[in-house]
């Protein structure tokens, strides 16, 4: 047999001249492919290096190997093409563009996680910068939405009516939404947190039901660290759904007490107390001075007593606590300097002389 009845052998109706030849696209796809990344892919890194933007350097990074994959199902097409396979051409044309399909969306999968980065930027454009915790849950919601139309594209091409393959899933859905309400709730909740941003991670906040310093904020519940430093996991639904107070938020802090001086004090004396006040307060470098009242507002069962109502510029409640007690030494110089003393509880009894009794 000579090589000319040896290429036009004929295996399944194809010659084997022309499986060699398909298997020569294919392998010529294979080394372009390879190629590709070597030559191609270098000329552009180095046009993309001299750019400012990192766009483009991403980009190329994220296409590199879907279009590898893209040149070989080239070849692989052109070689089906040779071939001529009458029997299963619809069947590889299929499977052709069920491959293409798959690379159009591993692609965008890829281009979410490579592009992560653009939502800390574009939100910190407003004045927001999401935590990891949301940004993790964005790339996995569009992870997720991109696997999801990524099959059911494939399988609209091999003829499979999805959407009454879907219909077919709602009562199935339904027992699901039922059993996962619970957590449907907590990922709302979360959304919730996430969009309105009622507080941040290190936040000292107090619910109804717990109060301490936010540690995590997750998708299904938020860690806060009270006090005691025990950590309290509570679930986004109830969170999202109860009265918030962010002490971390505050401009400032009140300090609202009532001094009491002993019947004895003169007015001048009065006077004089409620002038210090005044003036120490107002010079006191950790005070508010937008509000700062001091008053001689009543005479109580036993003491004389002096309203006083004012601010801290310090939040922090370690600070606070400082410079309430430096506010309170202060006060007690002045009511000594000013030969005062504080009142405490007390009743007096004043007993009238009584008659005297005639002796009988």
């Amino acid at each position: 047999m000579n090589i000319d009845e040896i290429l036009n052998y004929k295996l399944s109706g194809v010659t084997i001249q022309d499986i060699a030849i398909a298997i020569t696209i294919f392998a010529i796809a294979l080394v372009l492919s390879n190629l590709t990344s070597k030559i191609l892919l270098k000329v552009l890194r180095k046009l993309t290096s001299k750019t400012k933007s990192e766009f483009d350097d991403q980009l190329l990074v994220t296409a590199e190997l879907p279009l590898k994959f893209s040149i070989i199902l080239i070849g692989f097409y052109f070689s089906k093409e040779w071939l001529g396979l009458s029997k299963l051409d619809i069947f590889l044309n299929k499977l052709i563009e069920s491959f293409a399909t798959f690379l159009i969306f591993w692609l965008v999968y890829r281009l979410i996680d490579k592009f992560a980065y653009i939502f800390d930027k574009f939100y910190s454009k407003f004045g927001k910068k999401l935590s990891a915790d949301i940004e993790n849950f964005t790339i996995k919601t569009l992870r997720i939405i991109t696997i999801i139309i990524g099959i059911m594209s494939i399988l609209q091409g091999w003829g499979i009516n999805v959407s009454a393959f879907l219909a077919s899933l709602g009562l199935v859905g339904m027992a699901f939404a039922l059993a996962a309400k619970d957590t449907a709730a907590n990922l709302f909740g979360s959304l919730v947190i996430f969009t309105d941003r009622p507080f941040k991670l290190g936040d000292w906040i107090q619910t109804p039901d717990v109060e301490g310093t936010v540690e995590g904020i997750g998708i299904r519940s938020t860690r806060i660290r009270a006090f005691t430093q025990a950590l309290i996991s509570v679930p986004n639904a109830t969170i999202a759904n109860s009265p918030i107070t962010n002490w971390s938020q505050m401009g400032k802090r009140r300090i609202k007490t009532r001094l009491g001086l002993t019947y004895d004090t003169t007015k001048k004396q009065m006077q004089n107390i409620l002038k210090d006040l005044k003036t120490m307060l107002q010079n006191h470098p950790d005070i508010h001075k937008d509000t700062i009242m001091i008053r001689f507002d009543e005479f109580g069962d036993s003491a004389l007593g002096i309203f006083c109502y004012f601010f801290t510029t310090t939040t922090n409640w370690g600070k606070f606590l400082e410079v309430r007690e430096d506010i309170n030494f202060k006060i007690m110089e002045i009511i000594e300097k000013n030969d005062a003393s504080f009142a405490f509880p007390s009743q007096s009894i004043y007993v009238e002389s009584l008659p005297k009794q005639t002796m009988g």
